[in-house]
């Protein structure tokens, strides 16, 4: 019996065929199916890869347009959605770290820097729909950044306090998850989020209307917002009061959001200026085409 025991304890590591890394059975299916499910996780990669594939696509004819735009905003807001983009890639491809031990913390600060580029991108555009026509310039510029820069700061700051200093699992989604004070943190978190989006749609339907921009693509955008941080408002209250149903409503929030917000953002923000700018670069053209003199000859 001692001796039987004293193998079992002394026994090497099942080695794979080449007797160099040890066996792990099925990786690569826990990796996908870890926490959530193979299905969620695959809801969440393939649209983000898809974008990032668009984003890489159009990089050319981007970035030639906007050497010839004629905002500061745009430009930097451009680049603000492909670092963030791809920081919510590895953040879909990484769903299997918040169940493996040893990894919560790189969790906690992948998540981190993910949901603040997120809300960056949030706060900076509402920031620049409250402008109104005014958004415009280096001034414009600097006012949205410095109002969102404020505001994130002061959101990273208060999470990660949290989160690494008094331990809240914010960024651990997990099944069993029914921490109180998790889930109160995003009641507050998305109730300021609907108040703010809450009030521009009252501003599109009041006397200060002309104060913001008259597109309706605009207006899709704040209602669609609105409408997805009152449903996460709902699920995170359910979830507060130790009922199951909420997890599942938030599971979908979260897909929605981290897999489809930033086309969103791309198709209600930027898709339209670079429309614009192919025009713009139209009339460049006929402009020195028509100083050039080619033009002279109609006018005989």
């Amino acid at each position: 019996m001692r001796i039987l025991l004293q193998q079992q304890l002394f026994s090497p590591p099942l080695l794979s065929p080449l007797g160099i890394v040890p066996v792990v059975e099925d990786g690569a299916r826990s990796w996908m199916s870890g926490c959530h499910g193979i299905w969620h996780n695959l809801a969440l990669i393939i649209p983000s890869v898809l974008f990032i594939v668009f984003l890489a696509s159009q990089a050319r004819k981007s970035l030639t347009r906007l050497s010839y735009g004629r905002s500061y905003i745009i430009i930097v807001y451009y680049a603000l959605l492909w670092v963030v983009s791809l920081l919510n890639l590895a953040w879909c491809f990484l769903q299997a770290w918040q169940c493996t031990p040893g990894r919560e913390t790189s969790w906690n600060i992948l998540s981190l820097f993910t949901a603040s580029g997120m809300l960056f991108l949030e706060v900076s555009l509402i920031a620049f729909l409250l402008q109104g026509n005014q958004a415009n310039g280096v001034e414009a510029l600097t006012r949205v950044f410095v109002v969102s820069g404020v505001a994130v700061c002061v959101d990273i700051l208060l999470k990660a306090i949290y989160v690494f200093g008094f331990g809240v699992p914010l960024f651990l989604d997990t099944s069993g998850s029914t921490h109180r004070v998790k889930w109160g943190l995003w009641v507050v978190h998305r109730l300021l989020l609907a108040a703010v989006y809450g009030f521009i749609l009252y501003m599109y339907n009041s006397k200060w209307r002309e104060r913001l921009p008259a597109r309706p693509a605009f207006y899709n955008y704040i209602v669609t917002m609105l409408l997805l941080n009152c449903v996460t408002l709902f699920a995170c209250i359910l979830m507060g009061n130790e009922l199951a149903f909420g997890f599942w409503i938030y599971n979908l929030t979260i897909i929605c959001y981290h897999s489809l917000y930033p086309p969103f953002l791309y198709v209600t923000f930027l898709a339209d200026f670079f429309q614009e700018e192919d025009l713009y670069l139209e009339n460049i053209y006929y402009s020195e085409m028509r100083d050039a003199g080619f033009f002279d000859g109609e006018w005989d």
